[in-house]
């Protein structure tokens, strides 16, 4: 399992890159959203090593993947 990320490092990392007001479940909400695109990546490259008929998930995999999740998370 993935270590969490302490609340105080991701609040002061949220707080240098924009210039809004940090609601109380920002990093809540900030970690849920990590873990959501983790599992649509893990989703995805599975469904991608199946079509290479490949029985386990290879690095390879996950950067031809990975692109097109970023590209449809940012737009």
């Amino acid at each position: 399992m993935l270590k969490k990320v302490p609340k105080a490092t991701l609040k002061s990392l949220m707080r240098k890159k924009a210039n809004i007001r940090i609601g109380t479940a920002a990093d809540a909400m900030v970690e849920l959203n990590v873990l959501l695109f983790l599992h649509s990546l893990a989703e995805e490259a599975r469904t991608k090593a199946f079509e290479e008929k490949s029985a386990t998930i290879k690095a390879h995999h996950v950067k031809a993947v990975s692109k097109k999740l970023l590209k449809r998370a940012r737009g």
